[in-house]
């Protein structure tokens, strides 16, 4: 992992394989003028003032994302400087916004694959700006190696460049207790979303339910976390109808894990529920060629809510955060869910399957009805859902929806402070009724229009009478099938883990429900 410092030196007598400078488009009337960012001024005077020149010779725009590289200028110990793109400059006050520079230094930190430290000149006025940098270095610096080269899973043995060992935040004081903190929460958040996106990107046979459940019991022990599996033999025994069907058709068997974070100073209870599907092959109702290469994806919103409350726990949230991962592996074979087939929920509820590709719904099912019986204070469920809501919304944005409007807009607000996109949905009451089954309580599949909507309204029959509930489809943003942006790597991308622990600290502010 790479590591995350801050420093006050003098920049000329730092060593360093790089230092990163922020540029931008002018905001004024000259909307085309390059400016650079505030932080880089004695790397400009080095320049004799000249660095813009230079860079707009060499052809920088500023542009979100760009990069220029040229040599840094004689006396400084560091032999290169990066430029980075902010794209166009706040007309206002000048000051950019945390997720242009969380962008921005993921950008260098990627760009600066194989180098052992770099300093980062990107304004930091405040602990804030210092969070928001280290944070993006962080996860931009994230690489995936487990599987290449001669090391094997170990990750000992890399095909490419290592990732950036050291990004140094130069202006912030390391003796200041706001810049520290917010360095330290940088440093968990970042790592407990890598951790999210690591199990995202593990290869199903590798990640079945029992191996996930098994890390979860690893970091429980690390961490000081409560944490309780239940096989299938204790699923079978408790009613979990749903999970258990759903896993019937895989040798791996499924499983339903609570890991709970508890603070002595906590009043308020989130409850976290992550579908855990760690393949999903359709089942009997098959996937079509092509949808099958990235099914190992389908566990992320488990992934997340395991790293929100590990990371809760690292932070010292005031706080209990309880996460249920609803773990099964969904595979066609004699013993798998038909379509037609009756299941009895551990809500006692009964379930006509109609498409065994809707499994995530049935795994959840239980799983929210098991939270609410704690009785939370909130309740909130991730999961790469639907293919119609990325339909309907896109790669890079998730959906929120709830039974509650002013809980919605607090997830969408904490969705925003985090720098994720989401965008908050209905839940149109006339799409129920398309659910309705002659044969069972209700069906897994309604209308095909506002399919993703019509799976919203499913899991809420499955939520506890008098439970604030909001439900994330991050199916489109939690695995980037392109290529890598700002922060963003190519593969799992931990989405929805930022929501989360913004939430958990909201929680422990009193500001939630």
């Amino acid at each position: 992992m790479t590591a995350l410092t801050l420093s006050t030196a003098g920049v000329s007598g730092l060593r360093a394989d790089a230092l990163v400078v922020g540029v931008a488009k002018g905001s004024s009337s000259a909307s085309g003028d390059l400016v650079l960012v505030p932080g880089a001024e004695e790397v400009d005077a080095a320049f004799d003032g000249k660095l813009v020149d230079v860079l707009d010779t060499l052809g920088a725009s500023g542009a979100e994302g760009e990069v220029t590289k040229l040599p840094a200028p004689s006396g400084f110990k560091a032999p290169l400087v990066l430029a980075v793109g902010l794209g166009t400059a706040p007309e206002e006050d000048g000051r950019f916004g945390h997720e242009a520079l969380r962008r921005a230094a993921g950008t260098a930190a990627r760009a600066l694959a194989g180098a052992e430290k770099a300093v980062f000149l990107l304004p930091l006025a405040d602990a804030a700006d210092a969070g928001a940098v280290g944070e993006g270095a962080l996860l931009g610096a994230y690489s995936f190696d487990a599987y290449k080269g001669a090391g094997g899973k170990d990750g000992s043995g890399r095909n490419g460049k290592k990732p950036l060992g050291e990004a140094v935040l130069l202006g912030g004081n390391p003796r200041d207790k706001e810049f520290k903190a917010a360095v330290e929460r940088a440093t968990a958040v970042a790592e407990e979303l890598n951790r999210a996106r690591d199990l995202v990107n593990t290869p199903s046979n590798d990640l079945n339910p029992a191996a996930f459940a098994a890390l979860v019991q690893e970091a429980g022990k690390e961490h000081g976390l409560k944490v309780q599996v239940l096989d299938e033999n204790e699923l079978a025994k408790g009613g979990y109808g749903g999970i258990l069907g759903v896993g019937s058709g895989s040798a791996s068997a499924p499983r339903l894990v609570k890991v709970a974070y508890t603070s002595p100073k906590a009043t308020k209870h989130l409850a976290l529920v992550g579908k855990g599907i760690t393949y999903d092959s359709g089942g009997i109702s098959l996937k079509p060629a092509g949808h099958n290469e990235t099914m190992k994806c389908d566990m992320g919103g488990a992934a997340a809510v395991f790293a929100t409350v590990v990371a809760a726990a690292r932070l010292g949230l005031e706080v209990n955060v309880t996460g249920w991962l609803a773990l099964a592996e969904n595979m066609p074979s004699g013993s798998a869910v038909r379509p037609g087939d009756v299941l009895r929920m551990f809500s006692g509820k009964t379930v006509e399957v109609l498409n065994t590709d809707a499994e995530g719904r049935l795994v959840m099912a239980d799983a929210l009805w098991a939270a609410s019986q704690e009785k939370p204070d909130a309740l909130v469920d991730v999961a790469t859902l639907t293919g119609a809501m990325v339909l309907a919304l896109g790669n890079r944005t998730f959906a929120v929806m709830a039974n509650d409007d002013a809980f919605r807009a607090k997830v969408h607000e904490a969705a925003q402070e985090a720098g994720e996109d989401s965008w908050p949905m209905p839940m149109p009451e006339h799409l129920r009724k398309g659910m309705d089954s002659s044969v069972a309580d209700i069906a897994n599949m309604g209308e095909r229009m506002g399919g993703g909507l019509v799976a919203g309204l499913f899991l809420r029959e499955f939520v506890g009478e008098g439970i604030t509930w909001a439900h994330l489809d991050i199916a489109g943003p939690a695995f980037n099938e392109q290529g890598p942006f700002g922060y963003t790597p190519k593969g799992g991308t931990g989405s929805g883990v930022r929501t989360l622990v913004r939430l958990a600290e909201r929680a422990a502010a009193g500001d939630l429900v």
